[in-house]
């Protein structure tokens, strides 16, 4: 047995996390791809099934209240308040990130006031985020300029309304300085808006303790929330009042149900609601942050570093020098929860990695990208997804 898989149990056997896996829904597989889509948790299918057939089926329009339904979105934002620092009644769920982000920059945009002109985006993020902003510049009349978030600070000014960043780069897995660059941005007098997509479960975020203004975030990469689920808005507490929600709709109204011409924004978080809560994946959400019950984020932390870490070590050991280069920081302040590898022909390479039970990812051109979920991948499974990979690519 090699030093890497010794090494491997020995971690396995000492992990306070290791029984969390039972919370989930596995087979044989190595699945790291939980930063794309994190896998089932056990109690979601026996709910799906409570909310279809009784909740829907039986209960009918009555499930809105004796049910939970219409408060489901602010009572959800509160069980994922903990996960990323925030206080309750500051997070309301529903809608997708693309339209969470568009609420939020322009209600950043809003919050920022007349005389500022120019709105920051992450040059590296993920798409959508750059076409919702572009889409927001237009709309509000603003300039768009492209920034790496390491200039962040330098190119903020009188101009600046709002500051659109990643918390996580999600081709690299680089881990953005939130603090800082929140502070930077508060001391420049613009909003900030994060992206938490990356980071949401799996690293400690500290909205409140560092005074974020605006994030959001999607629930199907590390908060296991299933294909589609709904995301999520925060917007703090003292900037609530002032908060003008660029989708007024009837759920976000103060009176839903009085029908009024005229619109009046309900108080609190309420008013980043829009339409009709989607309840079914809505619930099923619900039922899969029950895995989170009595685990520290902190433990989970310290445990994605680790298993990180380990990969780092395993791919070093097992794949033939010169063949991968890492992406991804070897800092641990810098780094997220995935690894990403640089790697010619990555396509191929990770169909055959799926083809012997090895599930990550690729990002054209040439990234393989492999996520940690740390509540239910285990050292044993890094080792032998390492060692796959040495051997595919030994192969060739």
């Amino acid at each position: 047995m090699s030093e890497q898989r010794v090494r491997a149990a020995k971690l396995d056997a000492a992990d306070e996390l290791a029984g969390l896996r039972a919370r989930f829904v596995l087979d044989d597989a190595v699945y790291l791809d939980g930063n794309s889509l994190g896998a089932l948790p056990a109690a979601v299918p026996g709910r799906v099934d409570d909310v279809v057939r009784r909740q829907w089926g039986e209960l009918r329009i009555r499930s809105w209240s004796e049910s939970g339904w219409w408060t489901a979105p602010e009572r959800i934002g509160d069980r994922i308040a903990p996960l990323v620092g925030a206080a309750a009644g500051q997070i309301v769920v529903g809608d997708s990130t693309s339209v969470n982000v568009f609420k939020a920059l322009v209600g950043a945009v809003r919050l920022a006031g007349e005389g500022r002109d120019e709105i920051l985006v992450d040059a590296t993020t993920f798409p959508t985020d750059g076409y919702i902003a572009e889409s927001a510049a237009r709309m509000t009349g603003r300039t768009l300029r492209p920034v790496a978030p390491s200039q962040v600070p330098g190119a903020l000014g009188d101009r600046t309304a709002a500051v659109l960043l990643n918390h996580v780069d999600y081709r690299t897995g680089r881990l953005h300085d939130l603090p800082s660059l929140t502070a930077a941005v508060r001391a420049a007098g613009a909003v900030s808006v994060w992206d938490l997509c990356h980071s949401a479960g799996a690293l400690p975020v500290g909205l409140d303790e560092h005074g974020v203004d605006l994030a959001v975030g999607c629930t199907y990469k590390y908060l296991n929330g299933g294909p589609g689920s709904p995301a999520y808005l925060y917007v703090r507490r003292d900037l609530q009042e002032r908060f003008d929600s660029p989708l007024p709709g009837w759920n976000s109204h103060a009176e839903p149900f009085g029908m009024r011409r005229d619109y009046e924004p309900a108080p609190g978080a309420v008013r980043g609601r829009v339409g009709t809560p989607d309840i079914l994946s809505m619930l099923a959400l619900e039922a899969a942050l029950e895995v989170w019950d009595g685990v520290s984020v902190d433990a989970v932390r310290a445990k994605s570093l680790a298993l990180t870490d380990f990969f780092l070590e395993c791919v070093a050991a097992y794949v033939p020098a010169g063949r991968v280069e890492s992406l991804t920081p070897d800092a641990h302040a810098e780094r997220g929860s995935q690894v990403a590898l640089r790697c010619a022909d990555a396509g191929r390479v990770m169909a055959r990695l799926i083809e012997r039970g090895v599930v990550g990812d690729f990002r054209h051109p040439d990234v393989l990208r492999f996520g940690f979920t740390p509540l239910y991948v285990g050292f044993g499974d890094v080792e032998r997804a390492a060692r796959v990979l040495g051997e595919v690519i030994s192969s060739d």
